[in-house]
């Protein structure tokens, strides 16, 4: 519940101001966001309010931390914070959430005048990376030249399983180079290197 009486009348008023409306979300009983915009709307934000154990008497607490903010800039943020927190001096010792959420929402595209699409980069523990690093363009690894599987079988079967040609895989064309020299190659030689080459051949399959 919340802590009193003024808080627990401010509450029921919001719940039933704002039911049935999307953009507000009771966090809990002393804690609420709302978003000013649509979501899709550039220039929407979320606000976030919490009361201490003594509001109204004392400031509601504001942020605007929640990462629906992420693309905002830390200076456009605080500029829309300063003007909230003008808004709580004028009205502290009453409740003033309803006011600040419609303040926000009748003066969002003012709130929003220089607001510019930020990118926030995370920076990671013991690393001062800054956007500049993280999106740094990555080096792509050269794209080696696949071969298709005919190619595969083929040099498979030219090779032994390290890779090297086997002793005696160009027998054939020594055995054609020498007897294609001799120009008094007879006919019987002739068959005789066909048998040859085709034994070999056959041993090579």
């Amino acid at each position: 519940m919340a802590a009193n009486e003024d808080q627990e009348m401010e509450l029921e008023a919001l719940r039933s101001i704002y039911e049935g409306d999307d953009c507000f979300k009771e966090i809990g009983p002393s804690a609420f966001q709302y978003r000013v915009g649509d979501i899709g709307d550039s220039k929407a934000f979320l606000i976030d309010i919490s009361w201490p154990e003594t509001y109204p008497e004392s400031a509601p607490v504001i942020s605007m931390n929640a990462f629906f903010n992420n693309q905002i800039s830390p200076s456009v943020k605080q500029s829309i914070l300063n003007r909230l927190q003008e808004q709580v001096e004028q009205n502290l010792g009453t409740a003033m959430t309803y006011t600040l959420f419609e303040y926000a929402k009748d003066n969002k595209e003012d709130l929003m005048e220089n607001h510019q699409p930020f990118n926030n980069a995370i920076t990671l523990a013991g690393n001062e990376s800054t956007a500049e690093h993280v999106n740094a363009p990555s080096k792509k690894k050269e794209k080696k030249e696949q071969l298709t599987k005919a190619q595969k079988k083929k040099l498979a079967d030219k090779t032994d399983y390290k890779g090297e040609l086997p002793r005696g895989w160009n027998w054939v064309d020594v055995i054609k180079v020498k007897l294609f020299s001799n120009s008094y190659l007879a006919t019987e030689d002739f068959i005789h290197y066909t048998l040859i080459t085709r034994k070999i051949s056959w041993h090579r399959l």
